[in-house]
């Protein structure tokens, strides 16, 4: 209900005679108005279980949060059969490996080709002229004969060559080509069509006879076309090592940072080699942790109050209301008892506003000192669970040595028989940390049983759950199908320069990176002279020793 519905005339009464309870009516009467959508599992019998706040992202995998609770022993072999979520990951998996990037394979076609034009060119010098003109040729002696060898092991070398360099697995597909690779590729095309142009005007039209200086004329190419990889293997490799700057690298979400030493790359080389690093230096991004965060801004943000002092912004319906409610008090005649009381709660009012503001700082001190209270009294919980479980591994294991070989247990049913032991501790660990999202129960048995086959300690176990670690070190449903956005102000395909910025974007988060050039350093040598460590000692005859 709007402001201008109200009858300020009749309100007047009822306002002087309720005095101290019509502010208090009204400050109830706020509409709270909470954005976002979060959704509160609670399990069973778990009073001292904390619910799972999840956003919806956490749950992609679909896979079932109660896995603490309707975990199974499996004490015998059984066969295994494809669930639901088994056919999904196969098809993801399908569709993933039969994509094609069209310029990928666009871009080595033309390498192939090119490929077969820079080695056949020096065979095809020496064989045409014994197809069109053989009786004119001069016999070739033992000098030409030893080109032969040469222009072979020349070949073979250059074929080896190109393909340690070029042909190899692309790590990437980058926005942009690779300036230097297609230079090299431009520089070869129109050198070997060159040859072929001097080629077609000096021998083919002309029908040289010297056949011994058609053969020099071959090796002479293949010695260029091995002097052109020893300049790509130095624009390509060798120039970028030396390192030339340093680069901050900042999650946006929770400002997780690195820094990294790179060399004199382009900007979207950059990337990749901070895409690199980034799998395997920084932690997985855990969007659940920046829930509690959220939400006790927007708790904190609920109980502030904002007045419209200079009519810069429209203020809320209830706002106008109290505003000309207010101004009607204070106006009306004979009212200034109610304009004194009005006056009064007011600073009342934001006097108690002030000291919700101040105190959010022992709210967040004291959950906080809780929220580690309860994660360490989880953590204690699962690390005796788990040392349990592997005591009684290892008692299986010397029971095993008893049996008949084909009677003893794999890994895979030992991790079945004990993980049931451990499971509950190991959820309601996972959920106070708000790791449950990265774990499912599969990969947890495949981790254990990987664990009891290498004969690892508890310790070696727990130590993935206990701390999060890189990307990589989790299933491909967390890390593969992630697509990055190379947002940059500058030609990806310029050089890094000193104070140069790019973002790496993808659906959940960015990387924002800064480029610092590492400054010149200016080292002198100071000279001491070696007498000058010299000293004497002077022990005199009354001197007891």
């Amino acid at each position: 209900m709007m402001a201008d519905d109200f009858d300020f005339g009749k309100l007047a009464s009822s306002v002087i005679e309720t005095g101290d309870e019509v502010l208090q009516v009204l400050e109830v009467s706020e509409p709270v108005v909470e954005k976002g959508e979060v959704i509160v599992t609670t399990i069973g019998d778990g009073s001292d279980l904390p619910p799972l706040v999840s956003t919806g992202a956490e749950n992609k995998s679909g896979q079932d949060d109660n896995w603490g609770e309707t975990t199974t022993a499996v004490t015998g072999t059984s066969e295994h059969s494809l669930s639901q979520e088994d056919i999904v990951r196969i098809t993801k998996d399908l569709e993933d490996s039969v994509g094609l990037d069209c310029r990928r394979y666009f871009t080595l076609t033309l390498a192939v080709i090119l490929g077969l034009l820079v080695f056949l060119s020096p065979l095809a010098f020496m064989v045409l002229p014994h197809l069109l003109w053989p009786e004119k040729l001069q016999s070739c002696g033992t000098a030409c004969e030893g080109l032969f060898i040469s222009v072979a092991f020349k070949l073979l070398i250059l074929l080896l060559a190109v393909w340690a360099l070029f042909f190899r697995p692309a790590r990437a597909s980058l926005p942009r080509i690779f300036v230097f690779r297609a230079l090299l590729a431009v520089l070869v095309l129109l050198f070997v069509l060159s040859y072929w142009l001097f080629y077609g005007v000096r021998i083919l039209d002309s029908q040289d006879e010297d056949y011994q200086g058609i053969v020099q004329y071959a090796v002479s190419l293949v010695d260029a076309l091995l002097f052109i990889h020893y300049l790509g293997i130095v624009l390509l490799e060798l120039r970028q090592l030396q390192p030339y700057y340093s680069v901050c690298v900042t999650r946006s979400t929770d400002g997780e940072t690195r820094h990294y030493n790179l060399g004199q790359l382009s900007i979207q080389r950059a990337a990749l080699a901070i895409l690199e690093h980034y799998y395997c230096d920084f932690a997985i991004h855990n969007p659940a942790l920046l829930s509690a965060s959220k939400s006790r801004a927007a708790k904190h943000l609920a109980g502030l109050k904002v007045y419209n002092v200079d009519g810069d912004f429209p203020a809320a319906p209830a706002e106008v209301f109290k505003a000309k409610l207010r101004a009607y008090l204070l106006n009306s005649p004979g009212n200034s008892t109610a304009a004194g009381l009005a006056h009064s709660q007011s600073r009342a009012m934001i006097a108690a506003a002030a000291h919700c503001r101040d105190s959010s700082h022992n709210e967040l001190y004291y959950e906080e000192a809780e929220h580690e209270r309860r994660v360490r009294k989880r953590r204690a919980r699962l690390v005796v669970a788990v040392e349990e479980a592997f005591t009684h591994v290892k008692q299986m294991k010397e029971e095993e040595q008893k049996k008949v070989p084909g009677d003893v247990m794999d890994p895979r049913e030992a991790a079945q028989a004990i993980f049931p032991s451990m499971a509950r501790a190991l959820q309601k660990y996972l959920r106070t940390t708000k790791q449950q999202h990265c774990h499912s129960m599969e990969s947890i048995q495949q981790h254990l049983a990987f664990c009891i086959s290498n004969n690892m300690s508890p310790k070696a176990f727990l130590e993935s759950y206990l701390k999060p670690g890189p990307t990589l070190q989790y299933s491909r449903d967390h890390w593969l199908a992630r697509q990055w956005a190379l947002v940059s102000e500058a030609s990806v395909t310029s050089g890094l320069r000193d104070g140069t910025v790019f973002v790496l974007k993808c659906a959940d988060f960015g990387l924002v990176v800064t480029v610092k050039k590492i400054p010149y350093i200016r080292m002198s040598e100071e000279y001491i002279d070696p007498k000058s460590h010299k000293f004497v000692l002077r022990l005199q005859s009354e001197t007891s020793v």
